[in-house]
Order: C-alpha cells, then structure tokens, then sequence
C-alpha cells in the first residue's frame, strides 16, 4: 500500500473490510456492501491471501478499492496499516462475512454526525443462519461485567436471544462489535488505533475503553441492522480463540483500569478463569484447559510492557465495568437474559 486514497465530499465513509483467505466470503457477502452502500467508498484489505481471493475482487468487483498487505498482519496491525492510507471521516471496519441491508448506513452515521462526542457505534447484529435471533458477537451493544467479562444486549455467554424488538433503543454502550465497527476517523488516529499486541479478539473492546477514557461515548444503533455469520476464521470452540479471548481480557483489564482497583479485579479474574479451565477440563475440553494455561503465563510475560503502556497512556482511566458478576448472575442465579434493570 504505497498511496492515499481521499473519499470525496459524497463519499466521506469508508467501507474497510480486511480479508485473508476469504473468498468464499467474499463470493457471498460482498455483493450486499456494494448494492446497499453507495453513499461510501469500499475498500477490501488483503492480508497476503494464499487463495484467490485479490484476483476474485479485481475481476468481480472492479468499484471496489483493493489494497494488499505483504503479510498476513492479523485483524490488529492489518486495519492500522491500511487506515493510514484510507483519507475519509469515518470508517467502518466491516468483517468480510456480514450481509448488510438497505439504508444500513443513514441511521449510523446521522447519529455520529448528531454528536461529536460519539467515537465508536454499531448498529444491531443479528445472526446470518437464523435471522430472527441476535448473533453472539455483539448482539445490540456490548458491555462488562465487574471482572471484565464481555456480555451484550441479546447474548449471555452462550444464550442467545430472539429478537423481538426488546432492545431496539438507541444507548451507550460500553463497547461495540468489530464485526461492524463504525468509527470517527479522527479517533481512531488520535488513539493509535487498535492495539497489535491482541493480534485479533477484544481489540475493539479495549479501543472502546481507551475512547471511553478520553471522553468520547460509545453507542449501539439498532435502528440499522446487519447479518452476521460469525467463525469465518476461528470457530468459537477453537483452542487458539480460547487462548485469544483469556489472555486479552487480562490484557484489557490491566491496561484499562485505575490503579486502586487493578489487583483486586485481577486476582479475581484470574481465580474464575481458573474455574473456567476446570469446568473445561471435566467436561473433555482438555485443549482449551491448557490455552487459559498458556494465556495466564503469556500475561505474566507481558505485564512490564502492560505497565509501560498505562505510563504512556494521555488519559486517565475510567472504569467502566458494571457492578454486577455476570459469572454469578447466568450460573449461580440462572438468568440466561440480558435485565434491562440490573445494567
């Protein structure tokens, strides 16, 4: 990627989808973004594809912009690069296995333009397989238990709702999905960006945090709606994603939380991440055991870095868990649903 791209007045949103090995996807879902999002430009981010992914694009969808990456950079370092060359005023990092729907952009972005002091939104996500239920990946806005587990509006763990209209309010939440991520392009480059040491899963969580933290708000928009197919490249049950999602969430925490409540929250999070990997063990999941394993001890290895990045940080950290345990809540209690009066 060696020049610009500049969106013109018209088309001051950009469309990013970042791609590896996708062309099935591609094959699939593309052609929605194109016929339902002509007020942007669309970009698709190659990450050194060994498919035929690029020259699928370049033959099918010639009013797409192609950018390639020389390496597979991951979800991270893959958007950074490619948002340096992209000249617009907001983006949308858009997962190349999500089908989006007529007018999906107008509700999102006259929210953005309303006010701004909104960074980040999503609009509702719901699930490409059974279109009447919520997709687990971001649902109708996400937020964080007080241990920093991730739950959204429509899915706990894994209980995912039908939706029936109950969350179709706009609010702030705590974070957005990066499965349809919108976002101010200012912010984003203002905050550096998505952090590379994720590589890939809760990436968008921890910009959300770090935006929260600068003052801005994060907000779901349901009144815009997308399909998503989710595991296109990790399936939720895959070890590696396992490893992913424990070791950022600790990542999460200890970059994002003020200082009198870190250790606390940490040493509780690493006791019921525990439990996790027992539970995951008796139940034959022994893969999974040993990546919480492997997560914690690659935590361990990364906290002095960890501490130079809370040093280097311009904002002071707000927290903004929520009050309750979610842990407690869907396994001691046994509410599968998302309580609109404890959030």
């Amino acid at each position: 990627m060696e020049h610009t791209i500049t969106a013109s007045p018209k088309n001051k949103t950009a469309i990013v989808i970042l791609n590896w090995n996708g062309r099935t996807f591609l094959d699939k879902f593309l052609p929605s973004v194109v016929k339902y999002s002509s007020d942007a430009m669309i970009y698709v981010i190659d990450n050194a594809s060994t498919d035929d992914s690029v020259m699928f694009v370049r033959n099918n969808f010639p009013q797409v912009n192609l950018l390639q990456n020389s390496n597979n950079e991951g979800f991270c370092k893959g958007y950074n690069l490619a948002l340096k060359k992209i000249n617009s005023e907001y983006y949308i990092l858009l997962n190349n296995d999500v089908e989006v729907t007529k007018d999906w952009l107008t509700p999102v972005i006259s929210l953005m333009e309303s006010d701004r002091k909104i960074a980040v939104c999503q609009p509702k996500i719901k699930s490409f397989q059974n279109k009447e239920y919520f997709e687990y990946a971001g649902a109708s806005g996400g937020f964080l238990d007080k241990y920093g587990y991730p739950f959204c509006r429509g899915r706990i763990f894994d209980v995912v709702e039908k939706d029936q209209g109950q969350y179709d309010d706009t609010i702030k939440v705590t974070w957005a999905s990066g499965a349809a991520f919108f976002v101010r392009a200012s912010v984003y480059h203002e905050l550096g960006g998505l952090d590379q040491d994720f590589f890939a899963h809760m990436e968008e969580i921890d910009f959300c945090w770090r935006s929260s933290s600068a003052g801005y708000k994060v907000m779901c928009c349901p009144r815009s709606t997308v399909y998503h197919l989710g595991g296109g490249t990790l399936a939720k049950s895959n070890p590696q994603k396992t490893f992913l999602n424990f070791r950022n969430g600790l990542y999460l925490l200890h970059k994002n939380l003020p200082s009198d409540q870190l250790v606390f929250v940490i040493f509780k999070r690493l006791l019921l991440d525990g439990i996790a990997g027992i539970r995951l063990f008796f139940i034959g999941k022994f893969l999974d055991t040993f990546a919480i394993i492997k997560a914690h001890f690659a935590y361990y290895g990364a906290i002095y870095f960890l501490n130079l990045k809370r040093k280097r940080s311009q904002h002071i950290q707000v927290n903004v868990l929520k009050s309750k345990s979610i842990v407690y809540t869907y396994f001691v209690k046994k509410k599968k649903y998302f309580d609109k009066d404890e959030n």
